[in-house]
């Protein structure tokens, strides 16, 4: 077990981020919960944890917003060992002839750009220790044929995927493991731009007629993060009902 250990979760104000923090909190000496404008869900984290909890804020879709956020962690010589890149926009349900190239690079610039930026500011440090381990939330849309109506959300989270596997070959000799976890839908308010018809088919889809818990899907970033996951990268796991 290595000691003085850093995570860093984007958009963990979400109930995902805030349930994985309050799991794994005790494994690290610093968790940094970087959200966009619900500071509020944080709190009761913070309450809890207290000093250990360090909470940053930056709006994904400006640049100068992520960059003020990494020039405040670089000011506290914060180097996270963990990354889980949560912070997504929603899914939309729309057809392809209704969105333009402008939805496509609103997507890659508020869910690609950003881990790109934050990776580029902090693998070096976790190369030099020869330590480190990189989480990206994915989506079910990348395992098999995703569903009709979602191309801008699935076209991003696949440029997720390739640079996870990308990432994964070039610095497996350094000790680091990059993975994807690709849940089916989860009942959050994540989803809450999607039409009620789509998330009940969906749950009439799963074996259990019913949508993911974030409860069920905890426990599998937070096996990645252990030291029992230090020989798994590059890979992309699906998470679907548990009596499947």
């Amino acid at each position: 077990m290595r000691e003085k250990k850093t995570l860093f979760v984007t958009g963990a104000s979400s109930e995902l981020g805030c349930s994985l923090i309050e799991n794994v909190a005790d494994n690290y000496d610093i968790v940094v919960a970087h959200y966009r404008s619900s500071v509020e869900r944080l709190l009761p984290l913070e309450e809890k944890l207290g000093a250990k909890l360090m909470l940053v804020q930056a709006d994904f879709s400006d640049s100068v917003s992520v960059r003020k956020m990494l020039d405040f962690l670089s000011e506290r010589e914060i180097k996270p060992d963990h990354i889980v890149h949560m912070a997504a926009l929603p899914m939309e349900n729309k057809h392809f002839k209704k969105q333009s190239w402008c939805n496509f690079a609103e997507n890659i610039e508020t869910d690609l750009r950003p881990i790109v930026e934050i990776l580029g500011e902090f693998l070096p440090a976790m190369s030099k220790q020869k330590y480190g381990k990189v989480i990206f939330m994915l989506t079910s849309c990348t395992v098999g044929m995703p569903p009709k109506y979602t191309t801008v959300y699935t076209t991003a989270k696949y440029a997720l995927l390739g640079l996870l596997k990308s990432l994964a070959a070039e610095y497996a000799e350094k000790g680091i493991t990059v993975n994807g976890v690709s849940p089916e839908m989860i009942d959050t308010r994540f989803l809450k731009d999607l039409p009620d018809l789509i998330k009940e088919m969906n749950a009439q889809n799963m074996p259990q007629k019913e949508n993911l818990k974030v409860e069920q899907v905890v426990p599998t970033l937070a096996f990645l993060l252990s030291d029992g996951a230090d020989m798994i990268s590059g890979q992309n796991i699906a998470i679907t009902d548990a009596k499947a």
